[in-house]
């Protein structure tokens, strides 16, 4: 059997920017061993697996996302990059696309001006004292940390940009941790804030640009700064910019793709 497959840079204008997706879209699930064993062959961050869902129900995709090593319960770039290839590769018609998800319902809906916007939750975090593997691995930092239950992350808050782009934590410290990762956090100098995401245990030892913590980032952020709209960059190397909206117990977050491949994978 042939599979289509696509990769798609996400949350950036241009090719070699951004987080680079896989995205197969699929007429049957495939068994989970197998998803993951495609995941672990692309050797990207994520790999998205969608199909089409039945006229009534209440969502048009049923969406789902691995990495080399895990399945996850969320994902912003590869949701963004399975939307794109909808829209421009697989002659979806509609304004917006509502994919159902183990994380519920997430919405993707174009701009006139090529951008896409994700209707994704808000999730909520509470304060922790840090890990001891955590500070191992970033020491000197704060001895509090914001868990993440709902996407198994904690989230350290830096006291600046600086901080944020010169952090190098201990990989195989984080590693430990398995499928939790780590955002670094602070305010932004020419945006309203950066971040950066460590997941070692997961497959991922850095992720170029993370939609899925700005469920995180941006209500934190939000009520730091006494604002709903925010300017977000992930200052990896590739790097990463977001448009992100605070709407009660959800967040936009909008970026741009640029595509990258196209072929067939044959099992």
């Amino acid at each position: 059997m042939t599979y289509p497959i696509y990769q798609v840079d996400a949350f950036t204008d241009r090719v070699f920017g951004g987080n680079p997706a896989a995205v197969m879209p699929l007429e049957q699930w495939l068994p989970d061993e197998t998803l993951l064993a495609l995941a672990g062959e692309n050797n990207l961050s994520e790999t998205a697996f969608f199909l089409r869902l039945p006229e009534n129900e209440e969502a048009d995709f049923h969406i789902r996302w691995f990495t080399p090593g895990f399945e996850v319960p969320l994902c912003g770039h590869a949701t963004l990059a399975s939307a794109w290839v909808l829209f421009n590769k697989l002659g979806w018609a509609k304004d917006s696309i509502r994919f159902q998800s183990k994380s519920g319902p997430l919405g993707v809906k174009q701009t006139d001006d090529g951008w896409l916007v994700l209707d994704f939750p808000n999730l909520s975090f509470e304060q922790r004292e840090t890990p001891p593997l955590i500070r191992e691995a970033l020491p000197g930092f704060s001895e509090t940390a914001y868990f993440v239950p709902n996407d198994t992350n904690y989230m350290l808050v830096l006291d600046n940009e600086t901080a944020v782009r010169g952090a190098q934590p201990d990989l195989g410290k984080l590693r430990e941790l398995g499928n939790q990762g780590l955002i670094v956090t602070a305010r932004g100098d020419e945006s309203d804030f950066v971040s950066r995401y460590f997941a070692p245990g997961a497959g991922i030892d850095e992720d170029p640009v993370t939609g899925s913590i700005h469920s995180v980032l941006v209500p934190y952020w939000a009520e730091v700064l006494g604002k709903t709209s925010l300017d977000a960059r992930q200052v990896s190397k590739r790097g990463g910019v977001l448009r992100c909206e605070l709407n009660g117990e959800r967040v936009s977050i909008a970026g741009q793709a640029a595509f990258f491949m196209e072929g067939f994978i044959q099992l």
